[in-house]
């Protein structure tokens, strides 16, 4: 294969003339964290980062008094890795910390790394990189392994280059990742004041408003006559239901006409509910499919009722109804039990019409949301991939 213009081939690739292949000890200074003992950790004094407190719920802060060297702690902005058992790189955004056994801060060296880049960079190959730990009981890259593996480094002046268009692609998603929560927030307060009991409205439990049955399926689940991936038809369990009162855009499984007689089919359009697993998932079904024994199925009204606003109430009473539970969460639901659920809703059908539509607006304005987050994601990685191996240039 002819090289283009401008590129040459490489132990690891082809990249362009001006950039090298760098072990990583060459351009990057790894350092190791510090282990502690029990009676080490403190209530007060210098956080100690540990793998748990990178992730998205955080986690319990130990604290540390010792008096370590300068180069083992860590300020914002300083660049770290996760090697055991959690991998990849991270920027510290929090104030001055120690950084546990199981992290690395890394130092690029004057002159040889941008470290904006150095960042991107390992996200690029971290995939890769996993193949190398070893560990039997709990994966981890040595520090070794990180040290002498090949990456592909360009010039000072196209590091910052790249490091820039990155790190803008970065804050128009963070950007747009908030814009998403705020408007959840806004929709979920507008939610609980529409949704809010009004004088004229009535009382109904959800036996006296509607029937509903559970789903089916025939026994045992793993047998795989009751599959048909290629003609099947939807099968619905409660993984294929999401958050956004909808099914997922296609269903995990799809069941064979040996088990349809067995399972129960329901038309797009109708309203299905999750009571185990993740309980108390909604959504009104766009494609006809047949629904698993996992979720409940809402037949025939018994009286007027909108069925989007309908599964707006029943959505919000769930929301209430955890809040009540012990620890936040329901862990069991039958159908006589949510038969007695209360639910307070106006008379006329116009009205459940018109919050139903507010609300639905809004969900689709944060429908809209997802999906440009989604395809700028899509867009970043497409950027990082031609970026980082250098078949795109900026300089």
């Amino acid at each position: 294969m002819e090289l283009r213009a401008g590129y040459k081939n490489t132990e690891i690739g082809i990249i362009p003339d001006e950039w090298e292949v760098k072990k990583q000890k060459e351009i990057v200074r790894y350092i190791n964290g510090r282990a502690y003992s029990l009676h080490e950790w403190e209530k007060k004094g210098i956080p100690v980062v540990r793998l748990q407190n990178l992730t998205k719920k955080g986690g319990n802060f130990y604290y540390s008094n010792l008096n370590l060297p300068d180069y083992q702690y860590m300020n914002k902005g300083d660049l770290i890795f996760m090697w055991s058992a959690s991998f990849g790189p991270y920027i510290w955004w929090g104030n001055k910390a120690i950084f546990h056994y199981h992290i690395w801060k890394l130092e690029c060296k004057k002159g040889k790394a941008v470290k904006d880049f150095y960042y991107f960079k390992l996200l690029e190959i971290t995939e890769e990189l996993k193949k190398g730990t070893s560990g039997s009981t709990m994966l981890h890259l040595t520090k070794g392994f990180m040290e002498n593996y090949l990456i592909s480094v360009p010039p000072l002046p196209e590091q910052t280059a790249i490091a820039k268009v990155l790190s803008d692609t970065d804050n128009l998603l963070q950007a747009l990742e908030k814009k998403i929560a705020k408007k959840r927030l806004i929709k979920q307060g507008a939610m609980q004041e529409l949704l809010k009991p009004k004088e004229g409205w009535v009382i109904n439990t959800l036996g006296e408003i509607a029937n509903f049955r559970r789903g089916s399926f025939p026994q045992p689940y793993g047998l795989d006559q009751w599959y048909d991936e290629n003609n099947g038809m939807p099968f619905v369990q409660v993984f294929d239901v999401d958050k956004n009162m909808k099914l997922k855009p296609t269903t995990k499984q799809k069941i064979s006409d040996l088990a349809k007689d067995k399972s129960v089919f329901v038309k797009k359009g109708n309203i299905i509910l999750t009571i185990q697993g993740s309980i108390g998932r909604i959504a009104v079904t766009q494609y006809d499919s047949y629904v698993d024994r996992t979720l409940l199925i809402f037949t025939e009204y018994k009286i007027p009722m909108d069925i989007v606003f309908f599964s707006f109430i029943v959505q919000e009473k769930f929301r209430i109804e955890k809040e009540n539970a012990p620890g936040g969460i329901i862990k069991t639901i039958t159908k006589e039990a949510l038969s007695k659920f209360k639910m307070v809703f106006p008379k006329s059908k116009e009205e459940q019409n018109k919050i139903a539509t507010i609300l639905s607006d809004m969900d689709t304005e944060i429908e809209s949301l997802e999906k440009q987050l989604a395809k700028y994601k899509q867009v970043k990685q497409g950027l990082m991939q031609n970026l980082l191996t250098g078949k795109i240039r900026l300089v």
